[in-house]
């Protein structure tokens, strides 16, 4: 706020829904994969993504669709699956 007090320009949400798209889906083979790749299992998985073993799981067998903040992070890690080492 300090700086729109100061006359700079902040980006506001119309810039940024411009410029950032949405992450796509993923199948359950897409986050199969991914989990994979990192070499853990699905509880491993969900503690590195904040959710239940019983959610990955889901994801996995296809009973249900990650979404939201879980499909960013989701989309993030198949970038950069050490960002989800992060602290």
């Amino acid at each position: 706020m300090r700086d729109h007090a100061a006359g700079k320009k902040v980006v506001g949400v119309r810039e940024v829904v411009r410029e950032v798209k949405p992450p796509r889906p993923m199948t359950k083979t897409d986050i199969a994969e991914l989990r994979r790749r990192l070499n853990v299992s699905q509880s491993a998985f969900a503690v590195l993504l904040n959710t239940s073993a019983a959610t990955v799981r889901a994801w996995e067998q296809g009973t249900n669709k990650p979404s939201g903040a879980a499909l960013r992070l989701l989309a993030i890690a198949r970038r950069n699956p050490r960002a989800l080492y992060l602290d």
